[in-house]
């Protein structure tokens, strides 16, 4: 007797309730878009096709300086949250099961499963002692606080890509006699290399678009662009913020599309 599959899809007003979903989603996202190329004011009243709001946000010294310092600060914790991750990964994947290992992922994996204000309220309760100890209030605390959040998003995708290789070449490596550091240099390496690359990408982007821990963490003077533009909505909008938000939209979705597909390379 064949067994009978379920199939979501078949269930009465599923499609109906998916494209209410993506219509909530992506309408909002559409018309932040539209209005972007606004040539007026307003963002509710359609004035005629213009690029000047893109314009004047390049021209914005202050979008400029936010933007650079967003990249910066971005990349800086993508690199060292990567790197991180990846030694997590061998050493939660590359050893038999023992006691403790299911803890272990639970804490590396700890700021997913926490409200990210909790983290934000916490880094700023330890970063604040530390500046009245030592008068430090550089960008490092930022650096320090986008690393920690962003090791586990590094994480997911270098641990799934550990886990799905074989291990008959790093095992015939060994019985060669190579040392296990020409072992990881020589085969597991190129190997995980596609994993390493998309966590690197990923932790990126999450760095990139954070507001609420940079908003705790920061200092006076130390704005990325999504603090830059959480503060301008507060006085004013306008189409510039659709601009820059429509430009941080497009280099998004342009990370997350490479991200996918290295993320399903095999070999």
């Amino acid at each position: 007797m064949a067994r009978s599959t379920f199939d979501i899809r078949a269930l009465p007003g599923f499609a109906t309730i998916a494209m209410i979903c993506f219509a909530l989603l992506y309408i909002p996202i559409f018309t932040l878009v539209v209005y972007a190329f606004n040539e007026g004011n307003s963002v509710a009243i359609w004035q005629g096709f213009s690029l000047r709001w893109f314009r004047q946000a390049w021209n914005n010294q202050q979008v400029v300086d936010a933007s650079i310092r967003s990249v910066q600060i971005a990349s800086v914790a993508a690199v060292i949250a990567t790197v991180a991750a990846t030694m997590a990964a061998i050493a939660t994947t590359r050893t038999r099961p023992y006691r403790g290992l299911t803890f272990k992922y639970a804490f590396i994996n700890q700021p997913l499963m926490i409200p990210e204000i909790v983290t934000a309220v916490a880094l700023l309760i330890v970063f604040a002692r530390i500046k009245v100890a030592t008068g430090y209030s550089g960008l490092g605390y930022l650096i320090a606080a986008h690393t920690a959040f962003c090791i586990p998003f590094a994480y997911l995708p270098i641990r799934a890509r550990l886990e799905s290789m074989d291990l008959t070449l790093e095992t015939a490596a060994a019985d060669l006699y190579a040392p296990p550091w020409k072992v990881f240099t020589r085969v597991t390496l190129p190997l995980l290399w596609p994993g390493i690359i998309a966590g690197l990408m990923l932790a990126f982007v999450i760095s990139l678009d954070d507001v609420v821990i940079t908003e705790f963490v920061k200092s006076g003077g130390q704005d990325t662009l999504p603090t830059y533009m959480l503060g301008q909505l507060r006085r004013v909008v306008t189409p510039e913020m659709n601009a820059i938000s429509t430009v941080f939209l497009a280099i998004s979705i342009l990370i997350v599309t490479v991200f996918f597909f290295i993320s399903r390379r095999r070999t």
